[in-house]
């Protein structure tokens, strides 16, 4: 199972993503079982939480923390194993990693290090919901968290409202219902929406209506597990096509439109970075070029 790259005498090592269940232990596969078992190292967002999944499938390898907290100190650590030939399992908690979970710092330090990069398929918490949720499945757009402050998320859900397709939302229970009122702020009551909450798990459950209906639903009920929000695209073609004004701005002049509006330069950075798949701290170090 361990792939290894031959560079003259040097022999590098293989980072493997590798998918966890997201509730159901049933959905982790024999490949994955596999890799875990045949790498040098598991890098593990909580390795205490991935100990009790290695005891489940009897895996005795070992681990070392890898996560948000730690990143920027691990990664060379990490990378300089595999180019000693040592291979890595990367996991979060739940899903795939680099999905709203630690990950896509380190592959691309891998990617850039020449290290052979291998995914493994496995359970995702949107793609499940999204299969289920009786929304249009393509095309649809990943988004993951809303931001958590008030007036950065609305303006990120008032950029959001004009796209057409169904967008992927992941939610708290703590923040819930706020972030159901913001996309009804921003959508209107009317924008069809699907919860999926504890997915695979004893209590899965979709509850599906009005973000108006489901905000009110939030404000009644005792909101308890991880959620998906599912929202349909905009179907109102006139208003879909309006032109956004700052997409026809260069990035760093978008950046700065968004901080005269008053968004924090972090946030208008980090925005106008996803939605024109830029790398952010390139983003970053040319927005502080342009303001010294």
């Amino acid at each position: 199972m361990k792939q290894q790259k031959s560079f003259g005498t040097q022999t590098m090592g293989t980072l493997y993503l590798v998918p966890t269940p997201i509730g159901n232990l049933g959905d982790m596969t024999n490949r994955s079982i596999e890799v875990m078992q045949s790498v040098d190292l598991i890098a593990a967002e909580d390795t205490r939480h991935t100990q009790q999944l290695l005891n489940q499938f009897d895996i005795d390898t070992k681990q070392i923390s890898f996560h948000e907290h730690n990143k920027e100190n691990r990664i060379p650590e990490l990378v300089a194993r595999l180019q000693a030939g040592d291979s890595i399992a990367q996991v979060s908690d739940a899903g795939m990693p680099s999905i709203s979970d630690p990950g896509h710092e380190l592959v691309k330090a891998a990617i850039l290090a020449d290290i052979p990069v291998v995914p493994i398929p496995g359970a995702s918490a949107g793609i499940t919901a999204l299969i289920a949720s009786g929304l249009a499945p393509q095309p649809f757009m990943f988004y993951g968290f809303l931001p958590r402050k008030p007036k950065e998320q609305l303006h990120e859900l008032e950029m959001l409202q004009v796209h057409q397709e169904t967008m992927i939302f992941y939610e708290a229970p703590h923040r819930l219902a706020k972030t159901l009122k913001g996309i009804m702020t921003a959508f209107g009551s009317d924008r069809q929406v699907v919860l999926a909450r504890e997915l695979t798990k004893r209590y899965e459950e979709f509850l599906r209506g009005t973000v108006a209906e489901l905000v009110t639903w939030a404000n009644e009920n005792e909101v308890r597990g991880e959620f998906v929000v599912l929202v349909a695209g905009n179907d109102h073609v006139e208003q879909a096509e309006e032109i956004d004004p700052l997409s026809e701005m260069e990035p760093i002049q978008a950046v700065q439109a968004l901080v005269g509006e008053g968004l924090k330069p972090t946030a208008a950075i980090k925005q106008i970075a996803k939605q024109r798949a830029l790398d952010r701290q390139t983003l970053y170090l040319q927005y502080q070029g342009e303001n010294n």
